[in-house]
């Protein structure tokens, strides 16, 4: 008498679909190590909002990014989240919702800045349990911009003044920088000739304490192990 294994064949196809789906969708993956199993997602590019960028551009979009973050916090299949980040920036309100994701995660979170973590991009980086960034790593900190129509009436900087309050709320939150200070490098006009705000890199954003290490993707690696280990001991010690 034999056993079928058709079914779970068929699952592991399935299975592997998804991951390469992932893959394809989010620049996404999942490695199993011995602390536990460590999800990647990468934000790259431009976020994208309620509008859809042009065609061609590099995009990270909220709707992909908001049930995989979701998913990942409730899965028994995911230990730590390491996020790669290489963003311009972008929709303020989609960056946000995704920085408020990953702040509120229970589980183990490091994010990594490589080539840029700009404007919207500051509070993704921060958002994280610890933060790294490269040394030739940058982030530009600047004032809320709005495409479109602008009316220029004083209800339109009070509405912009509460979005950058928004922002400076949560970088302040979720990182070691003052208010004090984070707001005077957003408004700072001796950094960039044609543009209000600041360039700063990897040393630098870690002195300011926008950044909580500097450091490349072993280190990063490296405490996201020793969160996940600590986190495993903390569950022994509670569950009855």
């Amino acid at each position: 008498m034999t056993n079928d294994t058709r079914p779970t064949e068929n699952n592991d196809s399935e299975d592997q679909s998804d991951l390469r789906q992932d893959i394809v969708d989010l620049g996404a993956s999942a490695v199993q190590t011995r602390d536990g199993a460590i999800h990647t997602l990468t934000i790259v590019g431009t976020i994208e909002g309620h509008q859809e960028e042009r065609s061609g551009a590099k995009t990270t979009k909220y709707e992909h990014i908001l049930p995989f973050l979701a998913n990942l916090e409730e899965s028994d299949e995911a230990d730590g989240l390491l996020i790669l980040l290489n963003t311009m920036g972008g929709d303020i309100e989609a960056g946000l919702a995704i920085a408020e994701m990953i702040a509120g995660m229970k589980k183990p979170t490091v994010s990594l800045v490589l080539g840029g973590g700009h404007s919207i991009g500051v509070p993704l980086a921060v958002a994280a349990k610890e933060s790294f960034i490269v040394p030739s790593g940058a982030m530009t900190i600047h004032p809320v911009r709005l495409n479109g129509l602008v009316i220029g009436v004083s209800q339109t900087f009070h509405y912009f003044e509460r979005i950058q309050d928004r922002i400076c709320d949560f970088v302040t939150r979720n990182s070691r920088i003052g208010r004090e200070e984070f707001e005077h490098l957003m408004l700072n006009t001796g950094e960039m000739a044609a543009d209000v705000g600041s360039v700063i890199y990897g040393q630098e954003a870690v002195e300011l304490g926008l950044i909580d290490h500097l450091g490349g993707l072993s280190d990063a690696l490296e405490c996201l192990h020793r969160r996940m280990k600590a986190e495993t001991e903390r569950r022994e010690r509670t569950d009855p």
